[in-house]
């Protein structure tokens, strides 16, 4: 009297979904160097001194220009302004080529 039914498969994958909670994601935070903390470590380990053993970086390791020379004030950009500044000084150069040229 009992006839087993089999259910449709969107039903099973509903009550599975429904009853599911996503886990969370695993990140693991490690700290961030400062340049303050990266120029001590380049000055301080022979490591940082070659590349693959081979090539000799201390030349460059001398002349790499030290962070507050490398700090740019943020600038907010506006459209209107930056697109006016940019055609003009194009025009200008575009003006001179031309003025070149019939000369």
């Amino acid at each position: 009297a009992d006839i087993p039914v089999i259910p449709d498969l969107e039903e099973v994958q509903e009550e599975d979904l429904a009853m599911q909670v996503a886990a969370p994601p695993s990140v693991q935070v490690n700290r961030v160097l400062t340049y303050h903390d990266l120029d001590k470590d380049l000055m301080k380990y022979a490591a940082f001194q070659t590349l693959d053993g081979e090539v000799d970086l201390k030349l460059l390791t001398k002349v790499l220009a030290p962070e507050h020379e490398l700090r740019e004030d943020d600038v907010s950009w506006d459209w209107d302004h930056l697109f006016t500044e940019v055609s003009s000084e194009l025009v200008t150069e575009w003006d001179l080529g031309h003025s070149e040229r019939e000369d």
